[in-house]
């Protein structure tokens, strides 16, 4: 795999497409791939992928005063942070090599070959460090909690744009109404715009890595003097295997353990990431935005035609079984049984998230008449044998950078730090 940054002209005042976008720093990333490569391939979670096309752009905002610049005009970035943003895009096609333009670290290409066993270079770069902590922000549950716990990290919000040469066939997915409701935080904020998304034809448009959402932080952390990146994952995506690996306790998580392969790359590039509800549930994140102030701009779905959600997707019905077990109400859905997204809860456990299935099973109100009635028949969990997920896994704090440990650590305190029992409920998550 060969990867190329070009940095283009700043689109002047009002040439910035349909999109918008005037006075915007451009970055165009081209990978060619080697003969060994492969135009099919899975991500690290396991998601099968197929490439479609092998150019994208990042869109920066206008230049602040603190931007740096080299002696030829062109924005600096350091190129280990280059280099990282372009490895989320082209680590599921590579099977041998990856040959940078720019020359990269030491630290950064051992990380590479020890996590893919791909060789990567040319090496004859310092790495780099930064001081500050920004927030990946999406305006989800997860994420305004992150924001609520971090009140003085800046934002940085991803939005996907329209392909130059890839039609959008996904015009339901509202990215514009995200970025409205960020703008509305009255928080630090950078969007951060990308048609990075279009790289994949198959499944669907999305993120060739889960961590490509960080491009834009990633060409933005010398400008901002980024130390850290913080993810708003909660402690089903860390600790309790995500949707992918069902039911079973991941402390050698690869997306997000820090010696995980993603971990030990991004430290690498002086950007850890960090993840400040790591330790608790969906449960808690969920009661910690609605009590945030930026409660009235949460928004999980993308599919709504307003600033609300669509209220009948799958995820829209999975997060308002969350809700309704915080708020302890009787669910708010038209979703019925018999309806597609709520097929899988009338099968045979395990489900993906099953710990929050039997934590809304066991406090929604009326939950027999709802879709989630056979999970929760099936499962038969109890206030009693869900307390575990309403307290924070203690471990989670340990993988705090030291930087932002304390903060986090005080909060969680405040939440409440799960005892051993309930720990060891963590880490027994599957077994029998």
């Amino acid at each position: 795999m060969r990867v190329t940054w070009t940095a283009e002209e700043p689109a002047r005042d009002g040439a910035g497409g349909s999109d918008g976008g005037g006075g915007e720093r451009v970055w165009r990333l081209t990978f060619l791939l080697d003969p060994e490569d492969a135009t099919t391939g899975a991500c690290t979670d396991g998601q099968r992928m197929e490439l479609r096309t092998n150019s994208c752009h990042v869109r920066l905002p206008p230049a602040g005063p603190a931007a740096p610049y080299t002696g030829r005009g062109e924005p600096y970035v350091h190129p280990d942070l280059l280099a990282v943003a372009a490895w989320t895009m082209a680590a599921p096609w590579t099977r041998r090599r990856v040959t940078f333009d720019r020359a990269i670290s030491p630290e950064l290409a051992e990380a590479i070959s020890d996590g893919w066993g791909i060789e990567a270079g040319p090496v004859g770069e310092r790495p780099r460090t930064g001081s500050r902590l920004a927030i990946s922000y999406s305006g989800g549950a997860d994420s305004v909690a992150v924001a609520a716990i971090l009140p003085d990290a800046p934002l940085v919000h991803f939005r996907r744009i329209s392909h130059p040469r890839v039609p959008n066939r996904w015009t339901h997915y509202r990215s514009d109404v995200l970025a409205r409701l960020a703008a509305r935080t009255g928080r630090e904020l950078t969007v951060v715009r990308s048609d990075l998304e279009f790289l994949l034809a198959s499944p669907r448009p999305g993120y060739p890595e889960h961590h490509a959402v960080a491009a834009g932080a990633l060409l933005l952390a010398d400008e901002l003097d980024l130390g850290g990146i913080a993810m708003g994952y909660e402690l089903g995506s860390r600790w309790l295997g995500g949707d992918r690996y069902l039911c079973r306790y991941t402390p050698d998580n690869p997306m997000w353990a820090p010696e995980g392969r993603w971990g030990r790359v991004f430290a690498a590039a002086g950007l850890p990431v960090v993840l400040p509800v790591g330790g608790v549930s969906e449960a808690v994140t969920m009661r910690v935005a609605l009590e945030s102030e930026l409660r009235d701009l949460v928004r999980w779905c993308l599919r709504g035609s307003g600033d609300g959600p669509c209220g009948t997707c799958g995820k829209c019905l999975y997060k308002e079984l969350i809700q309704a077990a915080v708020e302890r109400r009787p669910l708010a859905t038209t979703v019925t049984a018999k309806s597609a997204v709520a097929r899988k809860w009338q099968e045979s456990p395990p489900y993906g998230g099953q710990e929050m299935i039997e934590y809304g099973c066991a406090r929604v109100p009326g939950i027999e008449s709802t879709p989630f009635a056979r999970a929760a028949e099936l499962l038969g969990a109890t206030e009693e044998s869900t307390r575990w997920l309403d307290h924070c896994y203690p471990p989670a704090i340990e993988e705090i950078p030291e930087p932002w440990r304390e903060r986090v650590a005080a909060y969680m305190e405040g939440v409440g730090l799960m005892t051993p029992d309930e720990s060891a409920r963590v880490e027994n998550w599957g077994i029998g």
